[in-house]
């Protein structure tokens, strides 16, 4: 009896693969389905197409004045025409080299966190929360080493941005975790002033702390002691975040079962120990979503230094539209500082994306 052979396996048909098989089961599976597929084609077609030419097709990219864009597409010429304000604020020119450094070592910080490869990240990680910042201080504000003193008051643009949001960050999370932890205190005294404190804050908006900050703390300050108003603002930020991170990071500790608080008791873990080893690791795995979307509230609510005189990017755009060498540039320069901030807060959130794939264990639903 002769043996045969099976025939390999033909491959699936090219209709139902690839792009085209994507498109038939997801778009146009159903006449409705496709119908309703071809409605959105269209009107993503009539708002596009007029979006590209102005933006890139009939857009001007070089020029020093209005005269430069005459062609009625976007006037590109005046964003690379003010980016060193809008990066620096009114940063003295011949320093600017000292701010770039700090630009370098943020990138040089926090890029290789993307790479699931790169080896050094706790390393990292460590020189991002302490030395990092105190190098960016000694350069930024001078005084020491040589470096002329620049004021707070010259500080501002984009680089004021980063400053705001990186020390409100860095800051509030482990304020929040103390506060969250006070809040679930057994002793009365700490619970009470941890409660009191993060309704405090919460209760009122951020335009009123970083008024009050500025206005009224010198106030109830003895007479020749003052803070400089960009600690003010930061100390404002600071304490309203905090308060919002407890409640975030209060419901992570919630959330973890009584049956792991009674194994760290029963392996004889002091409180402190265990909360370090065993809950806190997991409540925080769990609220990575939370603390992300808090720092990006944080990163957005930084705007907010305006009404203290303060000048960050969207301040320094806001000045620089109104200049008449220019004319009618005000789209321009939003939609330039809305591109900047989405720019930070979507790799804030795939980062935190990224880091809870990472941490991933087996209890995502």
């Amino acid at each position: 009896m002769r043996d045969f052979k099976p025939l390999p396996d033909l491959p699936p048909p090219t209709a139902s693969t690839g792009a085209v098989g994507w498109a038939r089961a997801n778009l146009f599976s159903t006449p409705l389905n496709t119908l309703m597929s071809l409605g959105a084609f269209y009107i993503l077609y009539i708002a596009l197409v007029p979006l590209l030419d102005w933006a890139i097709f009939s857009a001007n990219f070089v020029g020093n004045d209005r005269n430069a864009c005459l062609t009625g597409g976007a006037c590109w010429a005046f964003i690379g025409n003010r980016l060193p304000i809008f990066t620096y604020g009114s940063y003295p020119a011949t320093e600017y080299w000292r701010l770039d450094i700090c630009f370098a070592l943020l990138v040089f910080s926090f890029g290789p966190q993307f790479f699931d490869k790169f080896r050094y990240k706790m390393q990292l990680g460590i020189f991002s929360l302490t030395a990092f910042p105190v190098i960016c201080f000694f350069l930024i504000s001078g005084g020491s080493f040589g470096l002329s003193y620049v004021p707070t008051d010259k500080w501002g643009g984009l680089s004021l941005t980063l400053t705001l949001a990186y020390v409100g960050i860095v800051a509030a999370l482990p304020i929040g975790i103390a506060l969250a932890l006070g809040r679930r205190s057994e002793m009365p005294v700490i619970r009470t002033f941890c409660i009191a404190f993060i309704e405090l804050w919460r209760g009122v908006p951020l335009i009123s702390v970083l008024f009050m900050s500025s206005v009224m703390l010198p106030l109830f300050l003895p007479e020749g002691m003052n803070f400089d108003k960009l600690l003010r603002a930061l100390i404002g930020i600071t304490m309203f975040q905090s308060a919002y991170m407890a409640e975030v990071i209060r419901g992570g500790l919630q959330a973890i079962p009584r049956g792991q608080y009674e194994a760290a008791q029963a392996m004889g873990m002091s409180y402190w120990k265990s909360m370090g080893l065993i809950i806190l690791p997991q409540a925080l795995k769990l609220v990575i979503p939370g603390i992300v979307n808090t720092f990006i509230a944080l990163f957005k609510d930084t705007t907010l230094v305006l009404i203290i005189g303060l000048f960050d990017i969207l301040a320094t755009v806001e000045s620089a539209i109104t200049d008449p060498a220019w004319g009618a540039v005000a789209t321009e320069g939003h939609v330039f500082v809305a591109m900047c901030f989405w720019v930070f807060c979507f790799s804030m959130s795939r980062y935190s994306q990224n880091l809870e794939r990472k941490l991933h264990t087996g209890h995502k639903r």
